[in-house]
């Protein structure tokens, strides 16, 4: 197989976590025998510092014409302490997903036994839990219609859904939870909010054309709740723009670290994989970061937008034998841990690459 994947290593730890995802996708080409083309384009801090623009016109070129994206992270502490500033790094990823058409934002929840005690919440709790979040993201207040008013004394945010969007992602968590568990939890705040309201009235509708699939109706304080009070309770969970950044964030929890979530944003055309975690500008250089979201989120790109499931999950095992083997990046280290297996981002990345060439060589 031959694919050009454009690499869009953004701000911050963005640089060094996708400089381990790409060690990865190209040990998958070598291991396998595919031909992975690689690109570079800017977005965000570095894309404004360079051309005015959050993301350049050469870029989203780029973009258009690869067959996937492997993304880091934008942000810049500059842009968070002015919050009047007119251009921001941000702009570039909401319009990056408006233009690809990146309206369905998967987030799986995966677990690994080995960093049960990573997490703040009792392992007895968190064993066994396995969520994938479809988060839709191109709607809702990020894209509503904003602004200030009575002399800038009054600022307003809107929440807008169509229901063409709401349909749209449903289906998405309809057909995956019927590959899983067969049950959809659907978030919304639909006790006070009228775009909540048509949300549900959507989503009852769309769960008419899958009957085998159970569907319930959660608040968010609720889902945000019961997230941690019983994660065990969940398998696919559909939800907006804004809920599902704040829950998949919680969420997060449950895996030990942001650093262990990967995700995906896809439309009807070229995919999108990406750490859920921001820039970290305050670990930035120090090459502590954790890679291994950025390295799921290459498993992801293998399978989604490559059909390549049995080189996705020889990712996943690589990733859980070198936890297996007690290795740790700084976040998800605990007393434990030996001072020989705490490792930095490039090294973390080349363990991996080592337990995948390892893996396939035993399988072949």
């Amino acid at each position: 197989m031959k694919k050009k994947i454009t690499i869009l290593p953004g701000d911050g730890i963005g640089k060094e976590v996708t400089a381990a995802g790409k060690k990865v996708l190209e040990q998958i080409g070598e291991c396998f025998g595919h031909e992975f083309i690689f690109d570079y384009a800017t977005i965000g801090h570095e894309a404004i510092e360079l051309t005015g623009n959050p993301l350049p016109d050469e870029t989203l070129k780029k973009l258009k014409n690869c067959d996937a994206i492997l993304f880091g992270a934008v942000g810049h502490p500059k842009y968070d302490n002015d919050p009047s500033a007119k251009v921001r790094p941000e702009q570039g990823l909401l319009k990056m997903r408006r233009e690809l058409g990146l309206y369905a934002n998967l987030r799986p929840i995966r677990l690994f036994d080995e960093l049960l005690g990573a997490s703040s919440i009792k392992p007895e709790i968190l064993k066994g839990a396995d969520i994938l979040f479809f988060r839709e993201l191109t709607g809702d207040v990020y894209f509503g219609e904003r602004g200030r008013k009575n002399g800038n004394d009054t600022a307003y945010d809107t929440m807008i859904y169509s229901r063409y969007e709401v349909e749209r992602i449903a289906h998405k968590a309809f057909k995956a939870a019927q590959t899983r568990s067969k049950k959809v939890t659907s978030v919304d705040k639909a006790n006070v909010l009228e775009s909540s309201r048509l949300w549900r009235e959507v989503v009852q509708d769309v769960a008419k054309q899958y009957p085998d699939v159970t569907i319930e109706h959660m608040f968010v304080d609720a889902a945000a709740m019961k997230l941690i009070q019983n994660p065990k309770s969940f398998d696919v969970v559909l939800t907006g723009n804004l809920f599902g950044d704040i829950l998949t964030d919680e969420a997060s929890q449950i895996a030990g670290s942001m650093g262990m979530l990967a995700s995906a944003s896809i439309g009807d055309t070229v995919g999108l994989y990406e750490p859920i975690h921001g820039s970290a500008h305050d670990i930035t250089g120090k090459g502590i970061a954790n890679p291994l979201a950025s390295v799921l989120s290459a498993a992801l790109l293998l399978e989604i937008s490559f059909g390549l499931k049995e080189e996705a999950d020889a990712v996943i095992r690589a990733v859980a034998q070198t936890l297996k083997e007690g290795y740790r990046t700084r976040d998800i280290a605990d007393a434990s841990t030996l001072h020989e297996k705490l490792l930095g981002t490039e090294v973390m990345g080349n363990v991996v690459c080592n337990q995948l060439r390892m893996l396939v060589s035993v399988n072949s």
